[in-house]
């Protein structure tokens, strides 16, 4: 299959006041992302939680997301990501009958893996996967976060990896990872796409799709097209995320900062509540940065 590019959205988790999900808002939100004209939608990334989902909950989401993206025509995703490589091995053995464009899956995360586990992590996954291929997601949070030679290590032993999702670095990094994104798509985080997207970056699982999905798809086009507003529209997006968002790490976890984003955009109802036992930030004080948000990104909220 072709290596994904472009702006993809996450399928966030809305919750009731007992952590239950609202299926009707997990609906409503898919049919939005497909509208928004996104490149394509994924299930079971950080920002959807997915280490508080259950099986069953795992198995309706997904199949969910693909009924209606397979209508639609638009790509999606399933994330198979869990730190037991038990359940991540039996979810994606569900997940390849969906025939996504994609698999994305996580290292073990217990205790570190040593290379020769993560090869053998990876090549049961891609021979369980077929044809399905898979997307590593490597974030910065990872108990190991892997350097550009180790990358580039790991697809010479798995061909089957088409794309990694990464947090990026400084202009070395970009440099040092040039040999790995003339191979496989690399996406890095939403608010650095335009200045990723320069020096060779395929992509974004986006948190600015978060912030807003038909937004974050104009900016897409702006940046794939060349226009100078793009690098713009970086600057002013990450002013806001630098002064207000990026702080919040502190006290919150990155997938309550993505639905604070969300609930900033205003663009579908999904709430700042997380699963027991982590913090949601306040509504109170996502509704003071929507406000915020109207002067400094009046484009990116609804």
């Amino acid at each position: 299959m072709s290596p994904p590019t472009g702006t993809w959205a996450t399928v966030l988790l809305p919750l009731d006041e007992d952590d239950d999900l609202r299926w009707e808002h997990v609906g409503e939100q898919v049919d939005r992302l497909i509208a928004a004209g996104v490149d394509g939608v994924y299930t079971g990334g950080s920002a959807a939680e997915f280490w508080t989902q259950d099986e069953a909950e795992v198995d309706r989401l997904t199949s969910l997301v693909a009924e209606r993206c397979a209508s639609a025509g638009t790509p999606f995703q399933i994330g198979c990501a869990h730190p037991s490589p038990q359940v991540a091995l039996h979810r994606l053995r569900r997940a390849r009958e969906l025939a996504p464009a994609a698999i994305q899956v996580i290292l073990p995360d217990w205790f570190t893996v040593t290379d020769r586990e993560a090869i053998a992590f990876l090549r049961r996954l891609a021979d369980e996967a077929t044809p399905v291929p898979l997307v590593l997601y490597n974030p910065p949070h990872s108990k190991r976060v892997l350097t550009p030679d180790e990358f580039g290590r790991l697809c010479d032993e798995i061909p089957e990896i088409i794309g990694l999702k990464v947090g990026d670095g400084d202009d070395a990094w970009y440099e040092a990872m040039r040999p790995v994104m003339e191979r496989v798509s690399v996406f890095v985080p939403g608010h650095h796409l335009a200045s990723g997207h320069r020096r060779g970056a395929a992509g974004a699982y986006s948190n600015v799709a978060c912030l807003n999905p038909r937004a974050a798809v104009a900016w897409w086009h702006a940046i794939r097209d060349g226009l100078p507003t793009a690098m713009s529209t970086e600057a002013r997006l990450n002013a806001f995320i630098g002064e207000f968002i990026q702080p919040l790490q502190r006290e919150y976890c990155n997938a309550a900062l993505d639905k604070l984003l969300a609930t900033i955009g205003g663009w579908c109802p999904i709430g700042t509540r997380l699963r027991w036992p982590y913090s949601g930030v306040p509504a109170e004080h996502a509704e003071t940065l929507r406000a915020i948000a109207r002067e400094r990104l009046p484009d990116f909220v609804s």
